[in-house]
């Protein structure tokens, strides 16, 4: 499966959105999975999209055809757009699908490895981080992809009302200092975004 993340600072909210209701068109589309987003809850400019396809293929047979039709009403209403790829590797608790329906928010961390990390990275990420999210109330379903230059995307749904219950500051440096996440981690960014169901396709 792979994994499209969208981000962008916006300009013009009302023409964002009514444009990203245009991306229903995606329905029917071959290899296509699902596609949702929505707001920062830290910078309330920037919007999140996510989109799941198949496989490669599939997406890149979308991009040559049907993408640029789709993306035109929202010409000119955000700006620093930056699109990421990753091929899922695992899931986060067990059973991944990517379905928005049940979810309010979306935690998204972004990590580059370092390149003799990298084995130790995802096995941290399975045997360290991955009991504590699945145990943590209000968290549904996640996953962990990959992308080209030792870069890795933990991708996880929660429901709002008690997800801020999971990252309290001390618990994640207990996490942290047990995965040797410092000695792993050249760069880790993120983001908490809240869904806007009628992004959902």
């Amino acid at each position: 499966m792979l994994v499209k993340w969208i981000r962008c600072t916006v300009v013009d909210r009302h023409g964002f959105e009514r444009g990203q209701r245009k991306w229903a068109g995606l329905l029917g589309e071959p290899g296509f999975r699902t596609q949702s987003g929505g707001w920062s809850r830290g910078r309330p400019d920037v919007a999140h999209v996510f989109a799941f396809w198949e496989n490669r293929v599939f997406y890149d047979s979308f991009m040559a055809r049907g993408h640029d039709k789709l993306a035109a009403p929202q010409s000119g209403t955000y700006k620093d757009m930056r699109v990421s790829l990753f091929e899922y590797r695992f899931d986060v608790k067990t059973g991944f699908t990517p379905d928005f329906t049940d979810a309010d928010v979306v935690r998204v961390a972004h990590s580059r490895v370092y390149e003799d990390r990298v084995d130790h990275f995802a096995l941290m990420q399975q045997r360290v981080w991955n009991p504590a999210m699945a145990g943590s109330p209000g968290m549904l379903r996640g996953l962990f992809g990959e992308a080209p230059g030792h870069e890795f995307l933990v991708l996880s749904m929660w429901q709002s009302s008690t997800e801020r219950g999971k990252y309290r500051p001390e618990g994640v440096a207990r996490l942290s200092a047990r995965a040797e996440t410092e000695k792993d981690v050249e760069s880790l960014t993120g983001d908490v975004v809240q869904l806007e169901p009628s992004w959902t396709v």
